[in-house]
């Protein structure tokens, strides 16, 4: 029998015991900034290198739009900024696209959420979604799509495939674009809710869509600021499509220094300054491979997921080793097209931020690329 997200959660606590109890104490919390504890470049000048030849150095003019075109790239190790460098016109001030790290933010408003007892993992959608109260697509609990599991009809595929073919494209710039909700339920179920893993865009923004009523019901308008954003400090813009969806799968915009406190919260179990944000065991849940995934991804899909992020885990019942062999296996990671990436290595104390415009082998898609940034950014954070 299939436990129920709920449950599967507090197992996750019942297992844990290190998770339970107070939150972690730290000298100090970078809700306005981050302390700086810079790098000293004499003792570590070709680690820095090494990182810098590795990230910044452009194969060819960066207008041919070739090899990794990054925009900033920021280290915090131990509550400190110890490495800090931007180009292509950006600065530590600048708002960057997220793309997909998106779909983490959206999963830890849905921790808020549970935490505040706002909605439960096993409620279905239109508890929130009223107008689709009587629908086959009720089915759909709040964790489904949490877990890229929903069942919809989905098909994620982007700019080396047909458009037409594309129902993230379809949702974002083409026929979807006015009521993205509707077009995300609209095609119905294609699977039975938990049962098959399919990463899609749209679990993610259909559970930004329920999160943000679910949260708003309770605390008002702007409860994702009021609940998360705030209390951390992040300086976040969401986009909404001209109904009010937020575009929670893709559509978020913030500095590196402020995504790498999306890293920080989780690195510190979902506390922040002695406030618990996220329900204790969320973050284990959030990194241990969902059982969707290890169920039914497809077998070309190596790096596994938990509650929409991506780890440095191995699933032995499928036969597929660590995806970065040269990271701690506790490793984690937001990824988002382009080479967007907030990598998290709770054992070294460390977050990793990159923003990039990357158009062929992006690190978002290079696994083996990922590994190597992580392998060169620990040198340095070492």
């Amino acid at each position: 029998m299939r436990l129920s997200l709920s449950l599967l959660l507090l197992a996750t606590l019942a297992t844990s015991p290190a998770l339970a109890g107070p939150c972690p104490t730290r000298p100090s919390w970078p809700t306005k900034q981050w302390p700086s504890k810079p790098v000293d470049l004499s003792a570590k000048a070709s680690e820095v290198k090494a990182l810098e030849d590795f990230a910044f150095t452009l194969q060819l003019p960066d207008a041919a739009r070739t090899g990794l075109r990054t925009d900033g790239l920021v280290l915090v190790k131990g509550g400190a900024v110890i490495y800090e460098r931007y180009a292509r016109g950006y600065g530590a001030e600048s708002k960057h696209l997220s793309w997909s790290v998106a779909k983490s933010i959206t999963s830890a408003l849905t921790g808020v959420a549970v935490e505040k007892k706002a909605l439960s993992l096993d409620d279905s959608i239109c508890d929130q979604l009223a107008e689709y109260r009587g629908r086959d697509v009720c089915r759909v609990h709040v964790g489904h799509p949490l877990t890229f599991a929903s069942g919809l009809k989905w098909q994620e595929t982007y700019e080396d495939a047909p458009y037409q073919q594309s129902s993230v494209i379809a949702m974002l710039f083409g026929v979807g674009h006015r009521d993205q909700l509707a077009h995300i339920l609209g095609g119905g179920l294609a699977a039975e809710p938990g049962a098959r893993w399919n990463y899609s865009t749209g679990d993610a923004e259909l559970l930004s869509a329920v999160v943000k009523r679910a949260l708003d019901g309770r605390f008002g308008p702007d409860a994702f600021w009021s609940q998360l954003f705030e209390p951390v400090g992040m300086d976040v813009v969401v986009e909404q499509d001209p109904r009010g969806t937020p575009l929670g799968g893709s559509h978020l915009y913030a500095t590196p220094r402020d995504f790498a406190k999306l890293g920080w919260l989780y690195l510190n179990d979902g506390c922040w300054d002695g406030r618990r944000l996220l329900p204790e065991g969320w973050v284990k849940a959030t990194t241990t491979p969902s059982e969707a995934f290890v169920a039914s991804a497809p077998d070309g899909e190596r790096t596994p997921t938990g509650y929409a992020w991506w780890l440095n885990a191995r699933v032995p019942s499928r036969g597929h080793p660590k995806p970065w062999p040269d990271a701690p296996d506790d490793a984690y990671a937001a990824e988002g097209h382009w080479g967007q990436l907030v990598i998290v290595i709770p054992s070294e104390d460390l977050v990793i931020v990159r923003t990039g415009d990357d158009r062929e082998n992006e690190l978002s898609d290079d696994v083996a690329g990922q590994n190597t940034l992580i392998a060169l950014a620990r040198a340095v954070a070492r």
